[in-house]
């Protein structure tokens, strides 16, 4: 029978284990495939955090120090009971880590590595894995990994990238994997390569370094790889490795649907690139809930659902999992109905995160957001009122928008200032193949044949950088909504902030089982 490996590869967020190629674990050994992962993304912070620097100023030394008691803190719960001290040892180990890529001019951090190679053009990409050798992760590679290869003797390996920050250390691991290991055919996926592939401008640069690549999910086109007529796709829970992740209990990251139930949304990357929604029965989730947290002790579940279905709201409700969760959702009367919100809250709901966008109704309108802000008001007391916190996202930027409507948005997160927990503030970026690309006078924004996004003249002068003053000048100076912007957890944002539950309400959950 031929094997699988499957590896998530450095650098991004290490807080709980990857989701993705769990699910693909879980599913072909279910169809009787040899299937091994690897994490080399937590594995790498590990070995950047073990590699030696010069400290360069006192705050430098001080944080090297320090590593080991900072990360022993971020996995400890007493941590999160200081928001000051929280803060202090993430950028303690962010100091450790600038200082480990700066020998190299590489920006690192816990969540982003990027140096002089552009992760959006091809040409670059396939550049790395040519100098594989000179990639910060080559000693990771040609001892850790090569062997867990050598153990394994996998006939096919698979590398899921996820976001930018994942593509260059990819790339340099695939040319690293075709000269150490040339007889094994190499596969890639993940969001990413989906958004890469979906995209317009698509045309299989990679060919000849790469020999498959899969957009969406990868069972079933692995399954066919690995030429197993005797094997049928079984459906099973995904099967994640135990590491000590970034947090103060196990996570449990876990995804009920692919695609957005809503799904029209102009500006949205899943309608641009004509993602389809599918969803597995709430009967299916609810089971694979079940073995996963009999199997394992997890004290926080994070659906990783781009919106929550108000069908598997509805059945978490009355089948509480036995843990603290949070996800996204669409604000909803479902969710405008305070006793259905208790509800939620006492199946362990502690966190939604909400896409409100704008805060004037006619900006929304043209969004298609279909949701209307006496709802959301209304969603958002009630929520409050349960006991929910709420991580509200903001867009500023759309080709609808201009100051007067991103003012109108500022006094809506005024006014609601006591009903929201938090806030992500973006700046909009136009999706390449979107419905209103057309209609828009274009601008080049990252230049690469693998950009996923375009500039544009605003048709009401509302450019990126009046945006960035306003943002700066304005809305974050705002007295009612300074405090909120304050006490998002940096780097790790909405991964960590249930974590900080009991700085909101006073009868927290507690998190673990």
């Amino acid at each position: 029978m031929k094997s699988l490996l499957l590896i998530y590869p450095p650098l991004a967020k290490n807080c709980e284990p990857p989701a993705g190629i769990a699910r693909l674990a879980g599913t072909l050994r279910a169809s009787n495939v040899n299937c091994t992962t690897v994490d080399l993304n937590w594995q790498g912070l590990q070995y950047l955090l073990g590699l030696d620097c010069l400290p360069a100023d006192t705050w430098s030394s001080r944080a090297k120090k320090q590593l080991n008691a900072n990360i022993a803190a971020l996995q400890n719960q007493n941590l999160y009971t200081s928001f000051d001290r929280y803060k202090r040892a993430v950028a303690d180990i962010n100091r450790v880590l600038a200082g480990v890529g700066k020998a190299d001019n590489i920006e690192l951090s816990l969540a982003n590595y990027q140096d002089r190679t552009s992760p959006v053009q091809s040409i670059d990409l396939i550049e790395a894995a040519e100098q594989y050798a000179e990639n910060i992760f080559f000693p990771l590679f040609s001892n850790f990994l090569a062997d867990r290869i050598d153990s394994s003797s996998p006939d096919i390996i698979g590398i899921s990238i996820t976001y930018l920050s994942q593509a260059v250390s990819s790339f340099a691991l695939i040319g690293f994997l075709r000269v150490r290991f040339p007889g094994v055919k190499i596969v890639i996926g993940g969001g990413l390569v989906t958004s890469w592939m979906r995209g317009p401008f698509w045309s299989d640069p990679f060919h000849g370094l790469v020999d498959e690549c899969i957009a969406g999910p990868g069972e079933a086109p692995l399954l066919a790889l690995l030429a197993e007529e005797s094997c049928q796709l079984v459906h099973a829970a995904p099967e994640y490795d135990r590491q000590e992740y970034l947090s103060p209990v196990p996570v449990l990251p876990y995804a009920a649907s692919t695609g957005c139930y809503w799904n029209k949304c102009l500006f949205c990357p899943e309608t641009a690139e004509d993602n389809p929604y599918t969803a597995f029965s709430t009967k299916q989730v609810l089971a694979d809930l079940d073995i996963l947290l009999k199997r394992n002790q997890y004290g926080l579940l994070h659906f990783l659902d781009n919106a929550l279905s108000p069908a598997l709201m509805q059945a978490l409700a009355k089948n509480p999992p036995g843990v603290p969760w949070y996800s996204f959702a669409r604000a909803s009367s479902l969710l405008a109905a305070e006793d259905f919100c208790r509800e939620l809250r006492n199946s362990g709901c502690v966190m939604l995160k909400l896409g409100l966008e704008s805060g004037d109704q006619q900006v929304l309108d043209k969004m298609e957001k279909g949701i209307e802000l006496p709802m959301v008001s209304q969603v958002l007391r009630s929520l409050r009122a349960a006991g929910i916190m709420t991580y509200v996202y903001l867009l500023f930027g759309t080709p609808s928008e201009d100051e007067a409507s991103a003012i109108k948005t500022m006094e809506f997160t005024a006014r609601h200032h006591k009903e929201i927990s938090f806030l992500n503030l973006a700046v909009f970026n136009l999706p390449h193949s979107g419905p209103e690309a057309g209609s828009l006078s274009l601008k080049e924004f990252y230049a690469g044949d693998l950009s996923l996004y375009s500039d544009f003249i605003h048709p009401k002068g509302w450019n990126r950088q009046k945006i960035r003053t306003f943002l700066s000048r304005k809305f974050k100076r705002h007295p009612l909504i300074t405090p909120i912007i304050r006490r998002d957890p940096p780097v790790f944002t909405s991964n960590h902030a249930p974590f900080f539950y009991s700085s909101f309400f006073a009868n927290s959950l507690p998190l673990e089982r």
